[in-house]
């Protein structure tokens, strides 16, 4: 059995063969993907998947994994990549920085979109903590392309947010040094000066008020970063627009306690709201 799924999810996709196919892909820079495609022939709408900072395309407790799944399960495909310098892709992480993450975003776009059983006109994004910032950009800046946008305890502001995560001296060392090295809580990692230039360059808020397609928040109740919501709610563009809170879930809805894990409900709600906005196999 796979880690991550119940022994009922495992069940059902021995009943329901609803899943195709799981490909490894190469995309351009050396960004490695991973493309899980429903069973069946004609043309999917599809889902593309941006991790959190320091994180890797399957996410914390596999819960991208078992998303893809359930979404090809539902008839409908997905790509989750990692972003350059992080899980498999190619590049220096201590070179990461928004630009770089909003290129890697759009690589995966296009690269979805011309796939030849993909429908490019039914495209959804989503994205979790800093990843949901990547969503979000993407979003702002190809509105005619996602049709739906999906965010996991998202950031809102990207320099606020790294200021209370790592503290002002993080910012100094940068400055003066040109690099800091950072401990995550679940992984150490060095980040250049650049990215701590960059971050005040990115309005989150002006992006969504670009955006006026479907919109979706979904945060624990005791996620700190839920003080974010009202803004985007505020902020995004959209008529149709849910904040949804996961009661009793944390930032990560517990993934890391199995005996607590909210993932099967975050899961059903987002395969749910693409379900309603994208549809299913034309």
């Amino acid at each position: 059995m796979r880690k991550g799924l119940s022994a009922s999810a495992v069940l059902a996709l021995l009943a329901f063969p609803a899943h195709g196919e799981t490909l490894t892909l190469t995309l351009d820079r050396g960004i490695a993907a991973t493309l899980e495609m429903p069973a069946g022939h004609g043309r999917f709408p599809a889902v593309l998947m941006f991790h959190g900072l320091g994180s890797s395309r399957d996410e914390v407790g596999i819960i991208f994994a078992d998303t893809a799944t359930a979404l090809a399960m539902d008839g409908i495909a997905s790509l989750r990549i990692d972003f350059r310098g992080f899980g498999k892709s190619d590049g220096d992480t201590g070179a990461f920085t928004l630009e770089r993450q909003n290129e890697d975003a759009a690589i995966a776009l296009q690269a979805l979109a011309a796939m030849d059983k993909i429908d490019a006109e039914r495209i959804g994004l989503m994205g979790f903590s800093f990843g949901a910032g990547a969503a979000i950009e993407l979003a702002a800046a190809q509105p005619e392309t996602i049709k739906s946008l999906v965010v996991w305890a998202p950031v809102g502001n990207y320099h606020d947010d790294m200021l209370d995560s790592l503290g002002q001296r993080a910012f100094d060392l940068a400055e003066r040094d040109g690099i800091v090295g950072l401990d995550l809580g679940w992984r150490t990692m060095a980040l250049k000066r650049d990215f701590f230039d960059g971050l005040n360059r990115h309005d989150l808020l002006a992006a969504l008020r670009a955006y006026d397609a479907p919109f979706m928040v979904v945060n624990g109740s005791d996620d700190p970063y839920r003080k974010y919501t009202p803004a985007l709610m505020q902020a995004a563009a959209g008529a149709e627009k849910r904040a949804l809170v996961i009661e009793g879930g944390d930032h990560v809805f517990h993934v890391y306690t199995p005996s607590r894990s909210l993932a099967p409900e975050v899961i059903e709600a987002t395969v749910e709201r693409f379900r309603d906005t994208l549809g299913k196999t034309r």
